[in-house]
C-alpha cells in the first residue's frame, strides 16, 4: 500500500488585534522529494482546478482491470470523504470493472450520507461495469460522453465445478437455463433432454443464485429510488431493462449515454462533447490516474488524498 501525505497542520498565530488566527505555512519539499511525487501533484493540482470551475469536491476510485470494488475500499473511501463537509456536492470519479455488490452499497452510502441534502454526480471517463453501474445508480446524475459506458448488472458469480475448476456463472442465465427445462418437463414429462439439463443444475445453487438475483434488484432499485429517481422515474423499469440479458447478451456489453438516458432505461445522464473544456479537464485526469495504476491495483485520490493500494482478490 503506498499512501501519500495530506495537509500539513495549519499553525496558530495572533494577529496584530490580538485575535487568534490559522495560517496554513508554505509547504516546502526538496526537490527530490518534489520529483518522486510529481505526478501525484499534478493529479491534485487538476483536481483543484476542476473544482474550482464546478464547485464540486472531487474524488476518484480508479481500479486496474484486475482489481474488483470489495470492502478494503472503505477505509480508502474515508479518507476521501475527510475534509469534505456535510451537505457539500460530490463529483465521483469512477473507472472500475465491477466487484462485490455488499462493499459498492457501502460505499455510495457514505458517499450519500456525506453529500447529505446535497448532490452526487458520477463521473465516467472510460467505464464503471456491473457493481460500478450499481454504483453509478445512487447518484443524481450521471456525466458521460463518447468514450463512458456503463453496463448490465446482472450477477456473475465464480464457483468452482466438480473437478475445481474456478467457473464464471451468470446467475441469471443459469436461473434462466434452470426454470426452461423445468416448463420443458411440466409440459412433457418425458422430455429426456430436459430430464439430463436439469440433473446439471444444482438446487441449492439455484437456491443461492435467486437470493443474489434478488439482491441485485433490491440493490439497484433502493440505489434509483434514493437518487436520480426519487422524485419522478420508473425504477423496475430501469433495473429490468439493465438485468435484461435479451437486450444484453453479454455481461461486458457497453450501455453507452444514449443507452443509458434512453427512455427504456431512462437514466438522468448528462453528456459532455469531447470537446467540452470540462470533460477535456476529466479525461486529462484519468488519463494520468490510468497510467499511474497497474492491473491490480486501486487508486483513491482527492485533492488532499491520495492511496494506492494493490488488490488481495484472487
Amino acid at each position: 500500500m503506498t499512501i501519500s501525505e495530506g495537509n500539513d497542520d495549519a499553525d496558530d498565530v495572533v494577529d496584530t488585534e490580538g485575535v487568534l488566527k490559522d495560517v496554513v505555512p508554505p509547504i516546502s519539499k526538496t526537490p527530490l522529494f518534489q520529483a518522486i511525487h510529481a505526478a501525484r501533484y499534478q493529479r491534485q493540482a487538476l483536481i483543484r482546478e476542476i473544482e474550482s470551475s464546478t464547485g464540486n469536491k472531487v474524488i476518484s476510485y480508479v481500479a486496474g482491470i484486475a482489481a474488483p470494488v470489495d470492502r478494503e475500499d472503505v477505509v480508502c473511501f474515508v479518507d476521501l470523504l475527510h475534509n469534505i463537509s456535510r451537505g457539500q456536492d460530490i463529483d465521483l470519479i469512477l473507472h472500475t470493472g465491477g466487484g462485490d455488490i455488499d462493499a459498492a452499497e457501502k460505499l455510495m452510502t457514505m458517499v450519500r450520507k456525506k453529500t447529505s441534502t446535497g448532490q452526487v454526480r458520477v463521473i465516467v471517463p472510460d467505464y464503471a461495469k456491473s457493481a460500478g453501474t450499481l454504483m453509478a445508480l445512487g447518484a443524481d446524475r450521471i456525466i458521460m460522453s463518447d468514450t463512458s459506458e456503463l453496463g448490465p448488472i446482472d450477477p456473475q458469480v465464480i464457483r468452482a465445478d466438480r473437478n475445481g475448476n474456478r467457473m464464471r456463472h451468470s446467475v441469471k442465465n443459469y436461473l434462466d437455463a434452470y426454470n426452461q427445462h423445468q416448463d420443458a418437463l411440466k409440459k412433457n414429462p418425458n422430455d429426456l433432454a430436459a430430464q439430463m439439463m436439469l440433473n446439471k443444475l444444482d438446487p441449492e445453487t439455484v437456491q443461492l443464485f435467486t437470493s443474489i438475483m434478488k439482491r441485485a434488484r433490491e440493490f439497484a432499485e433502493k440505489q434509483l429510488h434514493r437518487g436520480m429517481m426519487k422524485e419522478v422515474g420508473n425504477w423496475s423499469q430501469a433495473v429490468s431493462a439493465l438485468l435484461d440479458n435479451s437486450q444484453f447478451p453479454t455481461h461486458g456489453q457497453p450501455i453507452s449515454w444514449e443507452d443509458a438516458s434512453d427512455p427504456k432505461i431512462g437514466l438522468t445522464v448528462d453528456y459532455l462533447d469531447p470537446n467540452d473544456e470540462l470533460w477535456q479537464k476529466l479525461w486529462h485526469l484519468y488519463c494520468l490516474q490510468a497510467l499511474a495504476v497497474r492491473d491490480k491495483q486501486k487508486l483513491f485520490e482527492s485533492e488532499i488524498a491520495s492511496i494506492c493500494i494493490d488488490s488481495r482478490a484472487v
